[in-house]
């Protein structure tokens, strides 16, 4: 079980259509579900911890977008160091490279991605801004194993990749791939994503499918697509993700308001239950639980979970509409 988490979510007055009533980053403490702190912030619809130093990033969802960073207390608490612009509109995601050293954001709105150099203390420096086609909505990035930052681009269909400096690679510059973006289904509308070994598993939240890739020097070989619900009727997943064991991929369907589980490599469906809550945008997974923001229902659902596989919700804690929970121990 985690320590503490983490609850980012939408805030009164944002952009039209993210509007919520959440009061900011919420510091939640697991074992009790109880509310320690809550740090003012505008629409911090996800969130990201640095890999060794006490710092903390967040998005800033609104036209423009922002990303800020925190300083993270002993006990938890949060004080806000800076914030920049995130150089597009409307940013959904951040993350961290594993070496602490760059930070990529996603904006959604325009399908812009900046890269930004972390220093040695955590702060951000000038970012590389990566702009696409017209009809882009970048919603997540991934730092490869293989020294390649992938961005999924839900308006075409496609995973952009960039080249990402590091031991062993020329350059000290984040550049786009030589092989450029990697064709996904048409229509498919890729959201989030997790790679399990060489194969890549990614959620479709246009056309409610769950999709695994080959990926080899030649591109990507789409090799399965499953429903990601059960059940019949409009599904639209959100989070994608793998368990720490490589076994199974877990993924939120906001419509059956369900967590679906399935087996790796090959996308059998193990077990999908309900979410605890309605439209689960995101959820994470710390030791035996899965944490799921309930985004329409004003909480984070507590699912035990046994053998890898979630059960019914243990408990619920409220908060306005959470859009991302992050534990850590």
């Amino acid at each position: 079980m985690a320590e503490i988490a983490y609850i980012g979510g939408y805030t009164p007055g944002g952009t039209p259509g993210t509007e919520g009533t959440g009061p900011g980053i919420t510091l939640m403490e697991p074992a009790g579900l109880t509310r320690v702190a809550e740090t003012p912030a505008p629409s911090p619809s996800f969130l990201a911890a640095h890999p060794r130093l006490p710092v903390l990033y967040a998005v800033g969802e609104g036209e423009p977008g922002t990303v800020a960073v925190f300083a993270r207390a002993a006990d938890g608490t949060l004080t806000e160091t800076d914030r920049r612009p995130s150089e597009g509109n409307t940013p959904c995601h951040l993350v961290v490279d594993p070496s602490g050293t760059l930070l990529s954001v996603a904006n959604y709105g325009d399908g812009v991605v900046s890269v930004y150099p972390i220093d040695e203390t955590g702060a951000l420096a000038a970012p590389q801004v990566f702009p696409h086609r017209e009809d882009s909505h970048a919603h997540q990035s991934v730092f490869g194993p293989d020294g390649v930052l992938y961005v999924s681009d839900l308006g075409t269909d496609e995973i952009r990749r960039y080249l990402v400096p590091g031991p062993g690679r020329a350059g000290d510059r984040v550049t786009p791939h030589p092989g450029g973006p990697v064709r996904l289904a048409e229509g498919m509308g890729p959201r989030h994503m997790a790679r399990v070994g060489d194969r890549w598993y990614v959620a479709g939240e246009l056309d409610g499918t769950v999709r695994a890739y080959d990926a080899g020097d030649d591109g990507w070989r789409e090799v399965r697509a499953v429903p990601a619900g059960a059940a019949d009727g409009e599904n639209h997943p959100s989070h994608l993700e793998a368990s720490g064991d490589g076994r199974f991929v877990y993924v939120a369907n906001r419509g059956p308001d369900t967590i679906a589980v399935f087996s790796v490599p090959g996308l059998e469906r193990v077990a999908e239950v309900p979410c605890g809550g309605a439209w689960p945008r995101h959820f994470a997974v710390a030791g035996d639980r899965m944490y799921v923001a309930n985004q329409r229902s004003a909480g984070v659902a507590v699912l035990p979970m046994r053998d890898g596989v979630p059960g019914d919700a243990a408990g619920v804690f409220a908060v306005g509409t959470p859009s991302c929970v992050l534990p850590l121990s």
